[in-house]
């Protein structure tokens, strides 16, 4: 699978995440209001450079373009290992503020999802227990909360994280 895609609507561009693209997305990055149910706190800077380099050598990390606007309002990537057979894990998204709670995850995730599905038939969203507004928004989105017994085994997953499930058979493209 395409783990770096260019994807296309409308509002948005999804595409690669290039070094030249570190000071757009701190800049989208820095209000510490967007972090402040995520036990990281990426808009220290420190964390930021290990958040952005660990999104490069992902070689899965992708801009978050607002057409119109012309500007990066976030970033996503997708994530792809052995141990979810015929799935991919899509993570380590954020959006700036101005961006949340209306169409703009539901049509980035849509991009991401559609995409992904070509090619798997499960998506996996880990989401921290205590980050109440992704949860709702990957819930809004048709994520189905993994009960213990069901989770795969993911190798960076901390104890505190929730697993999402989106399967090909009930996704609505």
């Amino acid at each position: 699978m395409n783990l770096q895609p260019t994807l296309e609507n409308d509002l948005l561009k999804l595409r690669p995440l290039v070094a030249e693209d570190y000071d757009a997305l701190y800049a989208a990055a820095k209000d510490p209001k967007i972090w402040d149910q995520h036990f990281d706190k990426r808009n220290e800077l420190e964390n930021f450079d290990r958040f952005f380099q660990e999104g490069l050598d992902s070689g899965g990390a992708l801009a978050v373009v607002h057409k119109n606007a012309g500007s990066i309002i976030g970033t996503s990537r997708y994530f792809q290992f052995d141990d979810f057979p015929n799935g991919i894990e899509i993570g380590w998204t954020f959006l700036t503020r101005e961006h949340w709670g209306g169409m703009y995850n539901r049509m980035m995730k849509k991009l991401m999802i559609d995409h992904a599905m070509k090619e798997v038939d499960k998506v996996y969203l880990m989401v921290d227990q205590n980050n109440f507004r992704s949860q709702k928004a990957v819930t809004k989105i048709g994520g189905r909360m993994l009960t213990l017994e069901e989770r795969p085994d993911h190798p960076q997953t901390r104890i505190t994280n929730l697993v999402f499930l989106i399967e090909k058979a009930g996704w609505k493209n």
